[in-house]
């Protein structure tokens, strides 16, 4: 009595055993396994709203500079409020509140 006659007929099979093994080495031990893809697939997912909340903020920033050069007045404010310059004759002062 062999030992392999214990076993049910597909077992025996060559290309049944082939695929049993491929299947195996493609989930658990292959560089490109389940756990590789979905990790970069959640990468993915991550860089594609970093990129969507980036391209928001490249449109504001574009509103905001043709708004800006469209108006004097406006863009004397956002001068002196954003990178505090001041004209010749005049002294800024700048209070900085302290944190409790």
């Amino acid at each position: 009595m062999s030992v392999f006659s214990k076993f049910p007929g597909f077992l025996k099979n060559g290309y049944f055993i082939f695929t049993v093994c491929f299947l195996l080495w493609m989930t658990f031990v292959d560089s490109n396994d389940i756990r590789t893809q979905l990790r970069l697939t959640n990468k993915l997912h991550e860089l594609e709203d970093e990129k969507a909340f980036y391209q928001e903020k490249i449109e504001e920033v574009k509103k905001d500079r043709k708004e800006l050069m469209s108006d004097d007045a406006l863009l004397e404010k956002f001068a002196r409020e954003k990178y505090l310059m001041k004209k010749p004759d005049e002294d800024v002062y700048v209070i900085v509140e302290e944190r409790k």
